[in-house]
């Protein structure tokens, strides 16, 4: 396996799409409402290197530790077990919550996906912009299907402000929204298990209200103290700074205007996510020129890689810890 490669990113529509993304990223063909851009997700197809035209998942079945590492191999199988990908609220999204691995793998088998724990880097926001995580105090499972019933679980929604920079963890379980006017990158689980809670009574592109998933959401919402949304950054020695640590993974930000060689960490790949700036990454493979809102996966086996701003680059750095 060894050398980096890329995958073809995969656009998606929502009728809560905002208009940053598009001319952030350098897209002339996007979608109308453009929502998200799915960096890396097990069905995209790797468009560099001998992968060329196979989809993420096919390379995973094939090279499986050498690829994503022995431990998430063990755990996941054949799935490539991160989803990273950009989100541009035009509106505000649902009120929904994730389900976790033990949920979604006894109730949700039939879909394929786990759970879904995520993690937000916050990249542009309104002045006044806000998500919602958590309550604003704890509930009683009767209590919440109450609220949600008559129309006023709003009341009860924790709403916390946000400006670029910020990281937010989700974990599975946590009711939360993307609110207006936010634009981020997300890293989370391979996961498109989504309960929506509330809707704000919106409409389909057929007129329909959209559908709801209360049965689902009750069962798996965390309804007690609400865990802090604003994850705590750590500076590192090595000159990089952990955003986020969760039992599925790991971001950190890297910003610089030196040219530095990297390993990958034991057992693990790397999605690479840039920013901000251009760089040229070199590995066995050869040389990879990246610029902003691009990402490329380094394998797990992958035996070290340099990365040269140019004259100055951001990336984000997602991996799987012990």
């Amino acid at each position: 396996m060894t050398g980096a490669f890329r995958v073809a990113r995969r656009y998606e529509a929502r009728l809560w799409g905002g208009n940053r993304m598009a001319s952030w990223l350098g897209v002339e063909d996007a979608p109308a409402s453009f929502a998200e851009s799915w960096q890396v997700y097990n069905d995209n197809v790797v468009c560099t290197g001998p992968y060329t035209g196979r989809t993420l998942r096919s390379v995973v079945t094939e090279c499986r530790a050498k690829l994503v590492g022995a431990r998430s191999y063990a755990r996941y199988g054949d799935d490539f077990p991160l989803l990273a990908k950009f989100i541009d609220a035009g509106q505000a999204l649902s009120v929904q919550v994730h389900p976790d691995d033990a949920y979604a793998h006894s109730h949700e088998a039939h879909t394929g996906f786990h759970g879904k724990t995520e993690a937000w880097y916050i990249i542009q926001s309104d002045a006044q912009s806000d998500v919602i995580h958590g309550l604003t105090h704890p509930m009683t499972s009767v209590a919440y299907a109450a609220a949600i019933a008559d129309g006023t679980l709003e009341a009860h929604l924790r709403h916390v402000r946000i400006k670029p920079g910020d990281t937010i963890d989700v974990p599975a379980g946590t009711i939360h929204a993307i609110n207006a006017g936010v634009f981020l990158f997300e890293i989370q689980q391979t996961s498109d298990l989504t309960y929506r809670v509330y809707d704000y009574l919106r409409r389909d592109d057929q007129g329909n209200l959209r559908t709801l998933h209360i049965p689902q959401a009750i069962a798996v919402s965390h309804l007690g103290t609400a865990t802090p949304a604003l994850a705590q950054p750590i500076m590192h020695a090595l000159g990089y700074e952990e955003l986020v640590r969760s039992e599925f993974f790991v971001m950190d930000r890297i910003s610089t205007q030196h040219e530095h060689h990297w390993q990958c960490p034991a057992d693990s790949f790397q999605i690479l996510t840039f920013i901000d700036g251009e760089c040229r990454l070199s590995d066995d493979s050869g040389i990879h020129l990246l610029k902003r809102g691009e990402s490329i996966i380094i394998p797990a086996d992958n035996t070290g890689y340099s990365i040269e701003p140019l004259p100055s680059a951001t990336w984000l750095r997602c991996w799987v810890p012990e």
